[in-house]
């Protein structure tokens, strides 16, 4: 099998792991057996992405494409099914799949640079593509991971975490467990961050789902949070994008702010449990306590 080129932000994240590096191991003939499957003429692979391995590539039938290898995970098992129901509207087509080798042939996303324009343009536009993916036909017989079970395991491990280091959760467990259920579920993107919505032509496409079936206020926390920096702002500047990409998507603006909070201690937790990095955790828990008082909490 011949060599394949592992990009730094994986052989440095998922290869330090013995499951990731057991994963590693297999990867060229993993590549190698897509290349076969669908006549692939690979390129090198792009060297952003974190939880597997991707490359542009031209297919059998001449079409520009990309090959995506992912790194076995639970949050990642249900990429293929949001794909299909969203059916190349705000995301990428899926083109082929082999679940044996979690192998995806998606639509090149072209020019496939980063969001991009002011503060606005870009919270307009990562809000448009939620839309675009909430208002799927499909997604609501779509059979996917269900928000409420996720997140009601994320809260019991949130307290875990938080227990260990003396620090109080409470609410944002408690939201975490609340908010899924309370109204309608859509199918959401699920990690919507601004390095995930490429220009595609004249339109933007977001990447590398994780969908679940859920609130759709869920998804615009990682947006909210990556453009710009709204926490160098007064409250008042979060709170006014909280509403602007509220009314763009129908959603109650508390509930966006509501999930920043849960969210943003979650994360901060994590960061803490899992890196050891206490100084990033306790800034975290301050941008969470930001987001509770937006939220009105």
């Amino acid at each position: 099998m011949p060599a394949v080129h592992v990009p730094a932000i994986v052989r440095d994240g998922l290869g330090r792991t013995p499951d990731g590096a057991a994963w590693l191991s297999r990867l060229p003939g993993l590549v190698t057996r897509s290349v076969q499957r669908w006549g692939l003429v690979l390129g090198p692979p792009f060297e952003s992405g974190s939880s597997g391995w991707t490359a542009p590539a031209r297919d059998d039938l001449g079409r520009d494409v990309v090959l995506k290898i992912v790194f076995p995970h639970d949050e990642a098992r249900d990429e293929v099914a949001g794909l299909r129901a969203w059916h190349g509207h705000g995301a990428p087509a899926l083109l082929g799949h082999d679940p044996a080798d979690w192998a995806l042939l998606l639509e090149r996303v072209v020019p496939g640079t980063p969001l991009s324009g002011s503060t606005i343009d870009q919270l307009t536009a990562g809000a448009l593509v939620a839309r675009t993916l909430h208002e799927a036909p499909a997604s609501t017989e779509l059979a996917v991971a269900s928000m409420a079970e996720v997140c009601t395991a994320w809260a019991d491990l949130l307290e875990r975490r938080a227990e260990r280091r003396g620090v109080d959760v409470r609410a944002a467990a408690s939201l975490l467990r609340t908010l899924p259920g309370q109204v309608p579920g859509v199918v959401v993107h699920g990690d919507l961050n601004p390095g995930n919505v490429l220009r595609s032509g004249d339109r933007w496409l977001a990447i590398d789902p994780k969908p679940m079936r859920g609130d759709p206020a869920y998804d615009l926390w990682p947006l909210l949070e990556q453009v710009d920096d709204p926490f160098v702002h007064p409250d008042r500047v979060l709170s006014a994008r909280v509403d602007l990409v509220a009314g763009l998507l129908g959603v109650d603006s508390r509930r966006i702010a509501a999930w920043g909070a849960a969210r943003a201690t979650e994360s901060a937790m994590w960061r803490w449990d899992a890196l050891g990095d206490e100084r990033g955790a306790r800034d975290g828990l301050h941008r969470a306590r930001t987001w509770a008082r937006v939220a009105g909490l």
